[in-house]
């Protein structure tokens, strides 16, 4: 638009000044005023996670570190059950008795001496009478059926008593235990019952 087409009157702000700026203008920002909110986020924002995660950690809802009791629902039905009814005597439980150890088995008895089986007595020895007192011994011992004569067979080293069956083992045994002599032998010359033989070993 030209200035003679202008129809106001002329003011004075239609004076152009070539100093330099006129009218409502900013001022140029500090370094400060452009950084402080970031500050602010910083240091603000840690405050309040730490602040949140202390509050969610005291909830036990949501930490879980506190030991929870778990109480299984009980069935009103079972309840019962074990509950005795009023009134019902209730028998007390039979105490259980220990077990008895078993018993070992007793050993089987010695079988005893047949005082009655007939003992022959030898004289083996050129010792007069020696057959005759190990008969005596044999009767004060006990036993019933007692003969004394002289060996006719080869001399031996040592006194035996000589028995014909397993039965009479302990028969013999005991006619030496009676005379002191130690060899008890199982021999086919004691066929009919105990058989002594003394030797030049044997002490009247």
């Amino acid at each position: 638009m030209r200035s003679g087409d202008y129809p106001y009157p002329a003011d004075d702000f239609d004076q152009v000044s070539t100093v330099g700026p006129r009218g409502a203008h900013r001022a140029p920002r500090s370094r400060w005023s452009r950084w402080w909110p970031f500050a602010v986020v910083l240091v603000v924002l840690p405050v309040v996670a730490f602040g949140l995660v202390t509050w969610l950690s005291d909830w036990r809802g949501l930490t879980g570190t506190d030991d929870a009791v778990i109480t299984a629902p009980v069935d009103p039905e079972e309840e019962a059950a074990e509950e005795p009814e009023e009134g019902v005597p209730v028998e007390p439980e039979e105490p259980v008795e220990p077990e008895e150890p078993a018993e070992e088995p007793e050993p089987e008895p010695e079988p005893e001496p047949d005082l009655t089986r007939p003992v022959e007595v030898f004289n083996a020895t050129s010792v007069t009478g020696l057959a005759g007192g190990a008969a005596a011994r044999l009767e004060t011992a006990g036993f019933s059926d007692v003969a004394a004569g002289n060996w006719s067979g080869a001399r031996p080293e040592a006194s035996s008593v000589l028995y014909g069956s397993e039965e009479d083992r302990v028969t013999a045994q005991a006619a030496a235990d009676a005379l002191g002599i130690g060899a008890v032998e199982l021999s086919a010359e004691a066929a009919d019952g105990i058989v002594v033989v003394l030797g030049g070993d044997y002490q009247a």
